[in-house]
């Protein structure tokens, strides 16, 4: 048996059937920030940059989005002063919508980044395993944990430390389900959110891929009306 795939499918069948509702109104919140002229932003430290990458300049994707890079590859999210001092170097909107992914939702970094998106007014969107960083506690001295500054919360459902299949003779668990658990949830958010935009006749701005004839051109156009916020820190 492949294990890692039977594990997947049991855990899309929960987040098919628990986070469904969640899904639809994070989707309206993204359709909704297109169409009033602001971009999708998306922040992950570490492993989270993976899922932060998946909804963020991508065949398939939409064209006004783009990541907020941690320059140190999560190497000081546990540190105070960080986020802050990152997001001196970026442009929030009130019509922006901000992706924050991160497993735990403890750490000082990303708390900064939702504190400081939270007073700009723009809606915030968290990818987290829910149950588990409920029963974890604050870095911050914020006291706050990733998930309180939820406009929508998407659990990832993934089990506590990440890590979910047992190997016989290994005293730990192996083979974390967060990354897939963030690609199955945000792009079902972004084709519904797409679905919405074509339904209120809104031409949504979806990247085609740069590896067929005509992409790169068609990609380029729609970039440069968009390129003073995509291509800005």
């Amino acid at each position: 048996m492949l294990k890692f795939f039977k594990k997947i499918e049991q855990l899309s069948k929960v987040l098919e059937e628990k986070e469904a509702g969640h899904i639809h109104d994070a989707a309206k919140i993204v359709a909704d920030g297109i169409m009033n002229g602001g971009i999708t932003q998306a922040f992950g430290s570490g492993h989270s940059y993976a899922a932060a990458i998946e909804v963020s300049g991508r065949a398939g994707g939409l064209i006004p989005s783009k990541v907020i890079n941690d320059p140190a590859g999560g190497y000081y999210e546990q540190y105070e002063g960080v986020g802050t001092h990152l997001m001196h170097r970026v442009k929030l909107d009130k019509n922006d919508v901000l992706f924050l992914i991160s497993n735990s939702g403890r750490n000082p970094m990303i708390l900064e980044i939702a504190e400081i998106a939270k007073k700009v007014g723009c809606k915030i969107i968290v990818v987290t395993a829910l149950e588990s960083s409920k029963e974890s506690t604050s870095r911050s001295s914020l006291g706050t944990l990733l998930y309180q500054y939820g406009d929508v919360v998407l659990d990832n459902h993934s089990e506590f430390g990440d890590a979910a299949l047992s190997v016989d003779g290994l005293d730990t668990k192996v083979c974390g389900t967060s990354s897939a658990a963030a690609v199955l949830l945000l792009q079902q958010v972004i084709y519904e959110a797409v679905e919405i935009m074509v339904s209120k006749g809104f031409n949504p701005p979806v990247y085609k891929s740069a590896n067929i004839d005509g992409g790169p051109e068609f990609n380029e156009a729609l970039e440069d009306k968009y390129a003073d916020r995509i291509f800005h820190i």
